[in-house]
């Protein structure tokens, strides 16, 4: 049969056919081609085809960046199933509106900027992009050409070359690589992090050739793999050379005169141009630099496709958009900016169709749409029958097809998905294949028989396509990284000083680094960098400054045997409570039923190892005889709900009941809808009660409690009631527990005697963290974020309408939801008038504690339901409202806020894998208090993902910790300082509980004329210095050295002599440490060493192993002879003999 397409009807050939034929006719005469049919995920599934049968460069044009970034990852899943090697790529927006005054996330320019490096050497075959993408300018392709710069192993390169490449491409120098866009130079190593790349690099030099360049780990500063070739590109999309700057400073004063700009604001942006780098919103004064103007079309190759997806929803929103940018061009000009014409910086629509003509297109639609002048092809897809969400009705279908002798590919997202879906057809005698991947829908492909069915159409969840990735490490110590001149410092002898800086002082083998701490009176103490280990930087509790102490004076260790009295009396009450749990028998779970691996293997995302060990270390309480009370930190949205879903299983399928005990009725109700989507395919009964239930349902949800019937209860402190009453309690979930006040929080004490706790939490609480940290509580962190999600960017603003309708406006554009927190219900309908007024196609909720209970929970559901864009509300959303599509929140009067408040609101966005934007109003800096703005600094600061334990530390700076530790600790925090109050606390705790504690532990003072240090060229920032000098000062092992050997090598490059002594030195301190010698010093050609009586050798046992060189010159003083032939061998010999000495202990 002949499947030619005729331009007067559409015909229907086999679907391969088909692909064929359109590839065939992109070689023709025709323009333009319809390919009908093509319903949900079979679109990707052509492409896929389609890529196969030509050798054109395909790019996709999408409506808006979320239908974008689905057709990209079913695109991603049909390549893998067509075993095509190349992957499809996406080239995403800023996300940020025409003429705001931001500028894109760093990975965002770095994944665009990477992507238009490759088109320009045509190294990408097939591209989505969302329209909004395509209609604005990008970099003109010369200017990228000359700013990119390859690196190759074994390069001749000059290092001064290279660092003026770095900052004339907008990279920044630091001391420590730690983002994207920044650089660091230490001798003959170079850290960049370039922003197209996962890892941050390293350069090592040798003279002027590049020896090896490794990626390395951010938290660690740990080489990670050597790689042989990298090519650097400029961290902004916009990076003008001083030329380019002068020329854009005359044409930007010239359209200032025209469009008549404030003269403030003008002054202010020139005065940026001229002497900042790089500032937020610099990527829109493109126009001014660069004198030629290029789109994506200039980077296309000239036989490229133009694939419309739905193409009526393309030039619709092409429409739309341009409305967009012609509107916030005129709102910036009546604001008094600068800022370009339009047809300066983006596409008019006629331009893209003028484009577009010159190209072949294809346009894929789902209906079939008569044309009698375009050549179409009618695709056969048929969509999936509705499987109800049950294996059982996919098997009766599956029986059904096999009699067809279809091909059923079921494709599910995880390992534990795919193994679960295996088991299942095993069971049912059912033939098909399952493949690891993603597609947003299943459907039928009548000419190939061909069925393809998504995990989540058969079990019934709608799938939020997320992965996750590993938290960066936080192996490298970081106690003085951010110490300045100023601070205060704890002397655990000495107590509290103020640090002052270092100074250079001679010593008796030559000069010296020292610690320069002020104490009382103006008297000064120089710390050796071997003293190191004796401070700590001083955490008190609030914004009052400390009193220093005196030097010589007997306040200070009369003032830690005080707060030490205290301590002891507060953890022998909180150790009673915990010593009756470690003896109360608790129900023993029985060990993974095989209901319990069903569950798990349906979870949708792969857990990281921290969520593993989470959840293995509450199985293992569970099943253990004893009480269990555990306490899941994690930040919002990494997974704690899903370790207590397990427990509450695990619980259930033993016939026990699970109280579910959360702060807000919003809370519960999501906990709710979370829950018996979870345990849907399960006989769980899962309610709740809380204020969306009448009182008469309350007493029947109770009863039904009290006999049984329901397996999982979920409510507020209603649960507390005395008239809650259970069949058989096995479990308490409690979320969140800091938000409940004291009588509640003694109601759960009492019930900590009596059944397994397990307690959720974000942002502990530091009475909770730290309490756990002493084992007195078990305690299990999840630190690990979804892998697509992005920090939230957060801006601290005077309220402004422009902002709000800005930032509303751009959260409405890309399909999203908005939330709008302000607290006071007597002026919350001024506040929807006032949006409303500048938005007025938004469609506005409002939600507040005091609406009736039906009106709040439909608010809630409109909200969830996408039926409006702005929830205007207090801050009744703070906890428990997880919706993807809403990434903006906007908190009205965000200074009365508390800290850790603010982080739980901010916490409702960001959920999902799109730029979240946090916008905290103020009425001015002048009108809030400097706590107040100490906290908006700090949580502005804390965007970085996994922040909430930095914050529960900076929370305890900013509003003190003593009282959240009752029993008057206050005043002896600020009197010691929150670090040493701590370590008083674990020695106490360790006493009581009748553990080893070491009350004066040695530290030997090692003089054998052998001076070792760290030079300043060698590591030229002084923190890192003294985070270095640190370390050696608190290891224990010799492993450790190695380690930091290595490490050295690595961060540094080759260590130079001074180090290495430094390095030996602190092996020799270590034995001796272990062998109890308090003293060793150089006398002649012998090496003294003082013994301790304490010591766990006796010296008889010494003298079994002596040789020659050892001799004993008393019982407790051991010498050593030298033949003094050089330092390295003299030291050589020390440690070989030191180390056969502390063997025997070991062999003891």
């Amino acid at each position: 049969m002949n499947h030619s397409i005729l331009p007067d009807k559409a015909i229907s050939p086999s679907f391969d056919n088909g692909v064929r034929e359109i590839a065939k006719q992109l070689d023709g005469d025709s323009a333009v081609l319809h390919a009908d049919g093509l319903k949900g995920a079979s679109r990707s599934f052509f492409l896929a085809r389609l890529v196969e049968a030509t050798t054109r460069p395909i790019v996709v044009l999408t409506s808006n960046q979320n239908s974008g970034e689905s057709l990209i990852g079913d695109l991603r899943y049909f390549y893998h199933f067509n075993n095509i090697k190349n992957v499809p790529r996406f080239f995403p927006t800023w996300e940020i509106l025409p003429y705001e005054n931001l500028s894109p996330l760093a990975e965002i320019s770095g994944e665009r900027l990477e992507i238009l490096n490759r088109l320009q050497r045509g190294k990408i075959p097939f591209l989505v992009v969302p329209v909004e993408a395509l209609m604005q300018c990008v970099i003109p392709r010369a200017e990228l050409d000359n700013q990119t710069f390859p690196i190759t192993k074994g390069d001749s390169l000059d290092r001064e070359f290279l660092e003026a490449c770095l900052f004339d491409n907008g990279y920044t120098r630091i001391p420590l690589v730690e983002n994207r866009g920044e650089f660091s130079v230490r001798g003959d190593i170079v850290d960049v992090f370039p922003t197209a790349s996962t890892n941050p690099l390293r350069f090592e030099f040798f003279d002027d050739i590049v020896e090896s360049i490794r990626e390395f780990d951010i938290g660690s500063q740990v080489s990670l793999k050597e790689i042989k070739e990298i090519e650097i590109l400029p961290v902004r999309e916009v990076s003008p050379t001083p030329g380019q700057k002068d020329a854009g400073l005359e044409k930007i004063s010239k359209l200032a005169e025209k469009q008549g700009a404030d003269p403030a604001g003008l002054n202010e942006l020139l005065d940026k141009i001229q002497h900042l780098g790089n500032f937020v919103g610099m990527e829109h004064l493109a126009p001014f630099f660069y004198p030629r103007r290029e789109t994506l079309f200039d980077y296309f190759p000239k036989d490229t496709v133009i694939v419309f997806d739905e193409e009526e929803d393309v030039r619709s929103k092409i429409g739309h958009y341009h409305e967009i940018i012609h509107t916030e061009f005129n709102s910036a000009c009546d604001r008094g900016d600068v800022v370009a014409p339009p047809d300066w910086f983006y596409l008019e629509p006629e331009e893209i169709n003028r484009r577009l003509a010159d190209m072949k297109t294809i346009t894929i639609n789902t209906l079939n749409i008569e044309s009698d002048d375009v050549p179409t092809v009618r695709f056969n897809i048929k969509t999936n029958p509705v499987l109800q969400g049950k294996f059982e009705v996919f098997a009766e279908k599956g029986m059904e097809w096999e009699k067809e002798n279809r091909r059923v590919v079921v494709v599910a997202p995880t390992k534990g998905q795919v193994k679960r879906v295996h088991e299942l057809l095993g069971e049912y005698d059912l033939d098909a294949d399952v493949d690891r991947g993603y597609v947003s829908n299943g459907f039928h492909c009548p000419d190939l028989n061909l069925t393809f069915v998504a995990e989540h159409e058969i079990f019934g969840r709608t799938h939020k396509h997320r992965y996750r990735r590993k938290p960066k490490s936080q192996s490298f110590q970081r106690g003085f990284k951010d110490l300045k001149p100023g601070d205060y410092l704890v002397h655990i002898d000495y107590g509290i000083g103020r640090y002052m800086g270092t100074r250079e002082l001679e010593t008796g083998v030559g000069s010296g680094e020292f610690l320069n701490i002020t104490y009382a009176d103006g008297e000064k103490l120089y710390i050796p960098m071997d003293g190191l280990a004796f401070i700590q930087k001083y955490v008190g509790s609030g914004e009052v400054p400390p009193a220093l102490n005196k030097l010589g004076g007997v306040s200070w260790k009369r003032q830690k045997n005080k707060v030490k009295e205290s301590i002891r009396e507060m953890a022998e009450d909180l150790l009673k409570l915990y010593a009756t749990r470690e003896i109360a028998t608790g129900t023993s779970f029985p060990v993974n039923p095989v209901l319990m691996q069903e569950l798990t293997d349906s979870f949708e995302f792969e857990e990281t190892e921290d969520q593993l060990k989470a959840i293995d270390d509450t199985m293992a309480d569970l099943e253990s005889s004893k009480s269990m009370d555990r306490l899941i930190c994690g930040d919002v949205g990494y997974g704690k709900t899903e370790v207590a879903m397990r427990a509450a299983f695990k619980v259930v399928l033993d016939k026990k009941q699970v109280a579910v005990l959360v702060p807000t009725t919003i809370l519960a109700q999501q906990h709710l809808i979370t829950f018996r989507e979870r345990f849907r395919n399960y006989p769980v009964n899962v309610n709740m009660v809380s204020r969306f239930r009448s009182a008469q349902e309350q007493k029947e949800i109770l009863k039904n409690v009290k006999s049984g019937e329901v397996d999982i209860i979920i409510g507020t402190h209603r649960l507390l009631s005395k008239d809650v009453n259970f069949s058989d309690l096995g479990l308490i979930i409690v979320d969140e527990e800091q938000r409940f006040g004291v009588r509640h929080k003694e109601a759960l004490k009492k019930l900590r005697n009596k059944v397994d706790i397990l307690t959720l939490t974000a942002t502990p609480i530091p009475r909770t963290l730290h309490f756990s940290l002493m084992g007195v509580r078990d305690l299990s962190v999840i630190e690990t974020p979804p892998v697509d999600r992005l920090a939230i960017k957060t801006f601290v603003r005077k309220f402004d309408e422009k902002v709000i309708r800005e930032s509303i406006l751009r959260e409405m554009d890309r399909g999203g939801q908005i939330y709008f927190v302000h607290n006071k219900i007597k002026s919350i309908h001024s506040v929807k008038e006032m949006i409303q007024r500048i938005i007025p196609e938004a469609r506005i909720g409002i939600g507040h504690g005091q609406l009736p209970e039906h009106q709040l929970e439909e608010v809630m559901r409109k909200f969830i339901d996408k039926e409006t864009d702005v929830l205007l509300c207090t801050t009744i959303v703070e906890s428990g409202l997880d919706i993807p599509s809403a990434n903006t929140i906007i908190i009205n009067r965000a200074d009365q806020f508390g800290l850790a408040q603010l982080y739980q609101l901010r916490g409702r966005v960001g959920r999902y894998k799109h730029q979240a934007y946090a916008y905290l109003l103020i009425p001015g800096t002048l009108a809030i208090s400097s706590d107040a703005r100490h906290r908006l600094i700090a949580i502005e600061e804390l965007s970085e993902l996994g922040s909430g334990f930095q914050l529960a530390a900076r929370d305890m700076e900013i509003r003190g910790v003593g009282n959240m530790l009752g029993h008057n600790q206050s005043g002896h925090i600020a009197s010691i300082g929150f670090d040493l109050y701590s370590k008083l606390i674990e020695d106490t705790v360790r006493e009581i509980k009748g553990q080893e504690v070491a009350s004066n532990p040695i530290e030997p003072e090692i003089n054998l004329q052998v001076k070792g240090y760290i030079p300043k060229d060698y590591i030229p920032d002084l923190n890192q210095r003294l985070e270095v000098y640190r370390r050696l000062q608190l290891f224990d092992t010799l492993g450790e050295v190695d380690v930091l050997e290595n490490e050295l090598n690595d961060r540094y490059g080759k260590f130079p002599e001074p180090v290495e002594k430094l390095l030996l030195l602190v092996v020799i301190k270590i034995i001796c440490k272990k062998i109890h010698i308090s003293r060793a010093y150089m006398v002649g050609s012998e090496a003294r060493f003082d013994i301790e009586s304490t010591t766990p050798i006796a010296p008889e046992k010494i003298a079994v192993i002596a040789d020659k060189r050892i001799v004993f010159l008393s019982e407790f003083r051991m010498g050593i002879k030298l033949d003094r032939k050089g330092w390295k061998k003299d030291i050589q010999v020390l440690i070989d003999h030191l180390k056969k000495i502390a063997d025997t202990i070991e062999n003891e």
